[in-house]
């Protein structure tokens, strides 16, 4: 057995005293507090980025909106999926999903946005992916190796996200 592992026994009784904890053990190296606070904020800014894809799906309109409406859509509920990652870790981690709309638009980096002109929809959705992307970059920076787990699942998303701007990018390009 390796010398820098923890004796089984040790590990065994660890596990029996703090059951409670869940998934949060002396392993964890992160400020779950914060870390609760920092995924609220990124929950509170898919539910506002759902939300404005799904309001510019159903707004779009013109001879070529079609495909774009289609693109909001996928990317609504992408987002949405997003959302539910975050407060299933948000949970798992002992924490609450804060799902409350009076305090879900104050905490979102993103803005909602409404917009008529399909032109302003893309760009609107462009600044917001940009602004998920910085968001997302900073709070896997400073999470670095003190949760894993959260790590991954923000890079999972941030990966999504740079998906999601470069589509926008492609629509504002191909409208010139």
């Amino acid at each position: 057995m390796a010398d820098f592992l923890t004796d089984v026994h040790e590990l065994r009784a660890k596990a029996r005293a703090e059951i409670m904890n869940g998934p949060v053990t002396d392993a964890y190296h992160a400020d779950l507090p914060r870390v609760i606070e920092l995924l609220n904020t990124a929950l509170a800014t898919e539910i506002v980025c759902t939300l404005r894809y799904r309001q510019h799906h159903f707004m779009a309109k013109g001879l070529d909106s079609e495909p774009v409406a289609q693109e909001f859509l996928e990317h609504s509920n992408e987002e949405q999926g997003h959302a539910d990652l975050l407060a299933g870790r948000i949970a798992q981690l002992g924490g609450t999903p804060d799902l409350d709309p009076e305090r879900v638009v104050g905490r979102a980096h993103s803005e909602y946005v409404p917009a008529t002109d399909l032109r302003q929809m893309i760009r609107e959705n462009l600044v917001a992916e940009r602004i998920a992307i910085a968001s997302y970059s900073e709070m896997i920076e400073w999470l670095g190796d003190g949760d894993p787990t959260t790590r991954r699942i923000l890079e999972e998303i941030l990966a999504r996200e740079e998906e999601h701007a470069d589509d926008m990018l492609t629509f504002l390009e191909s409208d010139r």
